[in-house]
């Protein structure tokens, strides 16, 4: 799923080839149907295809409603191994109406090609993968692993051991994603902190939902369920007493990375 020109076509496209040249021939398909060559087969519907089939072009709430419920019996009655369905689904009940086993969202534009479905698209909260950059061949190869060892995205564990990582993040940059990175590998998961401080000190001018809104969309198509983020207030001391059971640790990075400032990227955006 995805806005138009997102790359959902082209996304579906080496996705069909990978689970057809690495996937496994289904258990029942296998028993219904004599096997005459070994690949898998995986069944591909595109949105357009299927309007162009049935002359529809509606595309006001009700007509996308219909549609999505076309894709949803094409799927279920196409049989194969595998069925991909590659369509825009802006709304939520288009989403419930097709119960996806797997959902790809093509988050790599901010505004497609038609002003009505920019309005219309409703960004999901719920998705198993989300695809930042149009890179069809690497994604499919990461998403495909995924699908045929039926490897579900971690689920974040509150009492399992955390790093945490508490900042103001205006706004998160690739030195801040270096941290995350050398955080992540010490225990699997990390809490990363936002404080709540837009326009503290004549600066700091993201609101909490952009800083949020940024932090996902870079960590999201590698890190989904790893993470968390919680709001805080605007913490200026960490104060401890004894040995409390945690370490406070200060990372190294070289040059290059120590040296990216929040404070420049944002003067280059034109902010304080």
């Amino acid at each position: 799923m995805g806005l138009p020109g997102s790359g959902k076509t082209y996304m579906a496209e080496a996705l069909k080839k990978y689970l057809e040249e690495h996937g496994e021939i289904s258990y029942g398909r296998a028993l219904l149907e004599p096997i005459t060559k070994f690949n898998c087969e995986v069944k591909w519907f595109n949105a357009d295809e299927v309007r162009k089939k049935y002359n529809d072009w509606d595309f006001s709430d009700a007509g996308r409603i219909r549609q999505s419920l076309r894709m949803s019996q094409f799927a279920l009655e196409s049989g194969g191994d595998y069925v991909i369905c590659d369509f825009v689904a802006p709304l939520v009940e288009m989403r419930n109406n097709f119960k996806a086993d797997w959902t790809i969202w093509m988050d790599t534009i901010d505004k497609g090609r038609f002003e009505d479905t920019n309005k219309a698209f409703i960004p999901p909260e719920v998705y198993d993968f989300r695809v930042t950059e149009q890179n069809a061949e690497k994604w499919a190869e990461f998403i495909g692993n995924h699908i045929i060892e039926n490897r579900r995205r971690p689920t974040f564990d509150w009492q399992k051991e955390t790093v945490q990582m508490l900042g103001r993040w205006q706004p998160w940059h690739q030195g801040h994603r270096a941290l995350f990175e050398r955080a992540i590998a010490k225990t699997g998961q990390v809490c990363i902190m936002v404080r709540d401080c837009q326009g503290w000190q004549g600066s700091n001018p993201f609101a909490i939902e952009q800083v949020k809104s940024y932090i996902k969309k870079d960590l999201d198509p590698l890190f989904q369920g790893q993470y968390e983020i919680q709001v805080v207030p605007n913490i200026t001391n960490i104060t401890y007493g004894r040995d409390v059971g945690y370490k406070i640790e200060k990372e190294e990075f070289n040059s290059e990375t120590t040296n990216i400032s929040a404070t420049k990227i944002r003067k280059e955006m034109g902010l304080k």
